[in-house]
């Protein structure tokens, strides 16, 4: 193949066939997701022997790719000095410990005070990766969940980990605490989530919702109250907390799912665990972080015992 490349521009010559330009672009790790391939196609930066193709259309060998990359638009989103909890970071990307009551990034009603406010402040070189009002996210928590995210520094660390994600090679650990004694020790709660019907602000069970799978392990009962390790293996929106409370168990604290609770502004569910593969050298990245002091305060105000925080190191590269 070959390829000249300068900031905004490159020409390709294909050494292979393929079904979907598309799929032959985002297989030449162009630092480039599928979507933003198609996206580019769609605006006519694509051109397939110097003719605007549909991204369906099949590449032939000694065809012709032309990609114009336009720079990237202004970017809303100010930078702002937050303190945000770097656990580990290299070159390519950053996990940090975010903190409750913090959003991922901008949206309606909340355009500052966000972890991609503090991102572009601390690392001023995102703004074009993944996205415009996103740049650098991966993945996200709910503005009131707390614990391990990892964002990516280079473009092709994004479309590497996105792909980790969508192929569910990431797995991600919550603890969480919920109302109720749970009974089983262990199970797979295995029920579709889509909008809720009579409410179109929630999530719910539905038949004709996108799959969700979620894994739950009994830790300790605390009073009337349950501690619970969680593995979603999809990632829906609020997934652990329709799954909890769809069996009878939301989580403690929860005002949408379950009830409010004086203790606690927020619901009780914390990230505390996230392995990916580095997306330069394919080793396995191995994170972990302790309960927040306020999630450990509940703990200890229902049962005046030690606290079950993790003791496991920040980080472990295998």
């Amino acid at each position: 193949m070959e390829n000249f490349l300068t900031k905004e521009f490159m020409n390709i010559v294909a050494t292979v066939n393929a079904n979907r330009i598309d799929q032959f672009l985002y297989g030449k790790e162009l630092g480039l997701s599928r979507e933003h391939i198609k996206k580019l196609s769609n605006q006519g930066y694509v051109l397939l022997n110097g003719v605007r193709p549909k991204v369906s259309d099949k590449v032939r060998i000694g065809d012709r790719i032309s990609i114009s990359i336009p720079p990237p638009k202004r970017l809303d989103v100010i930078p702002e000095s937050i303190p945000i909890k770097v656990v580990y970071e290299d070159d390519c990307l950053v996990v940090v410990d975010k903190p409750a009551g913090i959003s991922a990034h901008p949206g309606p009603g909340h355009e500052s005070g966000t972890l991609v406010n503090a991102l572009l402040y601390r690392y001023p070189d995102l703004p074009g990766i993944g996205g415009i009002q996103r740049p650098g996210i991966v993945h996200r928590l709910d503005k009131d969940t707390s614990g391990l995210m990892v964002v990516a520094k280079t473009g092709k660390a994004h479309t590497n980990i996105s792909q980790q994600f969508k192929e569910r090679l990431v797995v991600k650990r919550y603890i969480a605490l919920v109302n109720g004694i749970l009974k089983p020790q262990k199970g797979l709660i295995n029920g579709s989530i889509g909008r809720d019907r009579t409410n179109r602000k929630r999530m719910a069970v539905v038949p004709d919702g996108k799959e969700a799978r979620t894994f739950f392990w009994k830790q300790r009962v605390l009073d009337n109250h349950t501690v619970v390790e969680i593995k979603p293996e999809t990632g829906r929106t609020h997934q652990i907390r329709v799954h909890m409370a769809s069996i009878g168990h939301p989580l403690f604290g929860d005002y949408i799912y379950g009830t409010r609770n004086s203790l606690l502004p927020h619901h009780f569910l914390h990230a505390h665990s996230l392995t990916f593969l580095h997306p330069d050298n394919g080793k396995v990245i191995e994170m972990r972080s302790c309960l927040p002091s306020n999630l450990n305060f509940i703990l200890n105000e229902l049962t005046k015992m030690p606290s079950v925080n993790e003791t496991n190191k920040d980080h472990k590269v295998l």
